[in-house]
């Protein structure tokens, strides 16, 4: 991306912005996500269809959750990457696995509600567990070809301040953008299109029966409202100034320059970082399809009220705090 032509690009915008993003990505993310694979695993006999893709889901967040460091390493030195192309290449690759399959499980889990909803009746009995974990090594596939031809393009450059690029050196970018524009089509314009008519067909379903269980409406209305958070936030910012950073460093290889170009860098750089906030909002699919983790909440959240609630034992007697239990709560 250094082109001599266009000196108005702010690059230093990287390295101040996405550092802080990506260390509180990495810690949230890292909970949250470590916690509810844990009560997934936990209930693995009681694992329902729906709750394999959000274990997947969970799994593409794991994944990119640690190339974060390497990242962080990257931009604190000021885009100077110490790792390697192999290296480069594979927290790049990772980064797509975690994006595209996100998308994807988020599709599969839009896809079985409208199934359960719309079509209860046609599908009962014969959607099992072994679909699922069928449908779901089919995306991993799907998702690691539309990745693969990625990792062929050059991902590094530099002599003594080698870069790790996101997308690809400027001397490839023409091709890179339409590889890019094809890559958007398939990987997320076709999902959004399905998951955006699958909810729209449920939501008018459960708007014209009345005979609908409540419960199902507000589990319904919920996740429609975090998947359209995850869509609004995280995919469409990124996706569409993705191409468009792209088609501005293609003019600027032509040496045409435009005002818009620094905006759009900076613009992109943010939804860089909104787009990586998707590995902290996944987990909250798993507060929608897993009852025992808003139970678990509640109960972490009446012992903190206790434990700050309450004054602290009278210890005049001379017994050592260690010994003294309250509530069945022993202390350290």
């Amino acid at each position: 991306m250094n082109n001599t032509s266009c000196h108005h690009i702010n690059f230093e915008f990287t390295g101040r912005f996405l550092p802080p993003v990506y260390i509180l990505v990495f810690i949230i993310g890292l909970v949250a996500n470590g916690w509810g694979l844990k009560s997934l695993l936990h209930n693995w006999k009681k694992l329902k269809i729906i709750n394999v893709f959000v274990l997947n889901l969970g799994l593409a967040d794991i994944l990119y959750l640690f190339t974060l460091p390497l990242l962080m390493v990257y931009h604190v030195l000021n885009s100077k990457w110490i790792f390697g192309d192999t290296l480069c290449k594979i927290t790049r690759f990772c980064f797509n696995l975690n994006l595209y399959g996100s998308i994807g499980f988020l599709t599969c889990i839009s896809v079985y509600r409208y199934l359960a909803i719309v079509h209860p009746m046609r599908v009962m009995g014969r959607l099992t567990l072994t679909h699922s974990v069928g449908i779901s090594v089919m995306v991993w596939f799907l998702v690691s070809v539309q990745s693969l031809p990625d990792m062929f393009y050059l991902k590094t450059f530099g002599n003594n301040t080698e870069q790790c690029f996101e997308t690809t050196s400027h001397i490839y970018v023409d091709d890179y953008l339409k590889y890019s524009l094809g890559w958007t089509f398939t990987g997320f314009c076709i999902p959004l299109l399905i998951t955006l008519g699958c909810y729209g067909h449920v939501i008018v379903v459960l708007c014209r029966t009345n005979t609908t269980d409540k419960v199902l409406k507000q589990r319904s209305l919920k996740l429609l409202f975090i998947v359209i958070l995850l869509f609004s936030v995280c995919y469409i910012p990124y996706h569409v100034l993705k191409n468009l950073n792209l088609w501005s460093r293609v003019l600027q290889k032509q040496k045409i320059c435009r005002e818009w170009s620094n905006r759009v860098y900076i613009a992109h750089q943010i939804s860089r970082g909104l787009v990586c906030l998707n590995s902290v909002l996944n987990p909250l699919v798993y507060l929608h399809g897993n009852e025992d983790i808003p139970a678990q909440l509640r109960q972490l959240l009446q012992q903190a009220r206790r434990m700050f609630s309450r004054p602290p034992p009278a210890n005049s007697a001379g017994v050592p705090m260690a010994q003294i239990t309250d509530g069945g709560y022993r202390t350290c």
